[in-house]
């Protein structure tokens, strides 16, 4: 069955949930049905269409997540492109680069850790990009994403009920600033 993007009151995602959930916080009168599936769920008594996207009745306050570091996440934030030369890569065909070498004194961290295809990581080695001769397209710095952005799903299995709610669109490339799903700005 398909998870169900939850919106606050105020229209702003904040969770993915599951079906299950969904269908319960309807019920309870705490979250009211934006969208719908064409699937439905059966019971003895009843048939319901699964929630696609969900709005809380009322306002929740939430804490903003830390972005968990990780490969994935890293692509996410340069959006699967090499920050050497700027191509656009499937994830097999990528790796990550410490933009100053671990043994330099690099850490891995947001702030020292970029997405690179394996051209470009052979011809940087265990270099600087200035001492390999190469420039860094974008400054890496740790993404500050939404919440409701922070789980795992490839763009082309959202579900697409979810596509006018989300704070990013597939279909559009984000301002130059900005790194992954849902920049915040701020």
């Amino acid at each position: 069955m398909r998870p169900s993007l939850l919106l606050n009151a105020t229209f702003e995602p904040i969770s993915v949930i599951s079906w299950k959930k969904a269908i319960v916080l309807t019920f309870l009168g705490k979250a009211e049905v934006i969208t719908a599936y064409e699937q439905a769920v059966h019971a003895v008594s009843m048939s319901m269409n699964l929630p696609a996207v969900l709005r809380l009745v009322h306002y929740v306050k939430y804490r903003r997540k830390e972005v968990k570091f990780t490969r994935r996440n890293i692509y996410l934030r340069d959006k699967y492109h090499c920050q050497y030369c700027g191509k656009g890569f499937e994830p097999k065909d990528l790796t990550y680069d410490h933009v100053i070498p671990k043994s330099g004194g690099g850490k891995t961290t947001w702030d020292n850790v970029v997405t690179c295809c394996h051209a470009c990581n052979l011809k940087k080695g265990g270099r600087t990009p200035k001492e390999a001769g190469m420039r860094l397209l974008n400054q890496p710095v740790e993404p500050r994403w939404h919440p409701m952005n922070h789980f795992s799903m490839d763009i082309r299995q959202i579900p697409a009920p979810w596509l006018d709610y989300l704070l990013w669109h597939p279909a559009c490339t984000p301002p130059e600033t900005s790194f992954g799903l849902g920049d915040e700005g701020g």
